[in-house]
C-alpha cells in the first residue's frame, strides 16, 4: 500500500489530464474495439478486391508500419480519409455499459481534461456519451486535427500541448499502448499505462510492452493499472489530502 501511495503522490501538482479513448477510457475486454477492426478489414477487402485474410494481414502491416492502418491507406493507395473514418467507426455502442465510477472519478480530477485520440471526434463523442462521461472533457484532439499523423510520432503531441497551452511537466497521459507514452516522459509528463485485466486483451505481440532487446520500451511508466476507475478513485482521494 504504501508505494502505491508514492506513485499516487507524484501526481501532485498536475493540472492536465490526457486521455487516450479505446481500450483506455472503456475496458478491453469491451467488444468496441473488436467492431472497428473487423470495419477496418471489411473497408481493406472492398476497396482493393481482396479476401477477408488478405485484408486482414494488409490492415495490420500498415498499421505496424504506419502508425495506423489509416495512414498506410493515405500513403499507399492515396484514399480520402474521411469516408474511411465515418465507415469504421460506425458501430454500435449499445451494450457498453455507462460507468458511474469513471464519471465520479474523471469529474473530480483538478484541472483541465482532454481526450487525444488516433481516431476521429465522432468516434470520440459517440463513445463517451455512451459511458456517461460527455460533458468532463475541454476537447478532444482527433487524428483530423494532428492532420491525420498519429501517434507515436512527436508531430501530433507537440501540435496538441501547443494548441491548449499545455506545460508537458504539469500533465499526465493515460494510454494503453506503451510506445505511444514514449513522446510523453521525454516530454515530461506523468505516464500511465492502462493494461488488460486479463480479459480481451486484443494487442498483436508486437504492441505489448517490451522491455528488453529489440523495439523495448525504454521509458518507466510512473503507474500501471488494469482498473482505470479504481485508479483514479484513489488518485483523487490523495490528491485531496494533500490540497490546501
Amino acid at each position: 500500500m504504501g508505494s502505491h501511495l508514492q506513485a499516487l503522490a507524484r501526481f501532485e501538482g498536475i493540472d492536465t489530464w490526457i486521455f487516450d479513448l479505446d481500450n483506455t477510457l472503456y475496458p478491453p475486454h469491451a467488444d468496441l474495439w473488436p467492431k472497428v477492426d473487423q470495419k477496418i478489414t471489411q473497408y481493406i477487402a472492398d476497396l482493393l478486391g481482396v479476401d477477408g485474410l488478405t485484408a486482414r494481414a494488409i490492415q495490420k502491416y500498415y498499421y505496424q508500419v504506419h502508425g495506423t492502418t489509416l495512414n498506410g491507406l493515405m500513403k499507399e493507395h492515396g484514399i480520402d480519409p474521411h469516408p474511411f473514418l465515418d465507415f469504421v467507426h460506425d458501430i454500435d455502442r449499445s451494450n457498453l455499459p455507462p460507468d458511474a465510477r469513471l464519471a465520479e472519478a474523471i469529474g473530480r480530477l483538478p484541472g483541465r481534461r482532454f481526450i487525444f485520440t488516433n481516431g476521429s471526434r465522432r468516434h470520440a463523442e459517440a463513445t463517451i456519451s455512451q459511458l456517461g462521461i460527455a460533458g468532463l472533457f475541454d476537447d478532444v484532439f482527433d487524428i483530423v486535427e494532428s492532420d491525420f499523423v498519429p501517434k507515436p510520432a512527436r508531430q501530433p503531441y507537440e501540435k496538441f500541448l501547443a494548441r491548449h497551452g499545455i506545460a508537458p511537466v504539469r500533465a499526465a497521459m493515460f494510454e494503453d499502448i506503451p510506445r505511444n507514452l514514449e513522446i510523453p516522459a521525454e516530454l515530461g509528463m506523468r505516464t500511465i499505462l492502462v493494461v488488460p485485466d486479463g480479459r480481451g486483451d486484443h494487442k498483436d505481440d508486437w504492441e505489448r510492452l517490451i522491455t528488453e532487446g529489440p523495439g523495448a520500451i525504454g521509458i518507466r511508466f510512473d503507474a500501471v493499472t488494469p482498473d482505470l476507475p479504481e485508479f483514479l478513485t484513489h488518485l483523487v482521494r490523495e490528491l485531496g489530502r494533500s490540497g490546501p
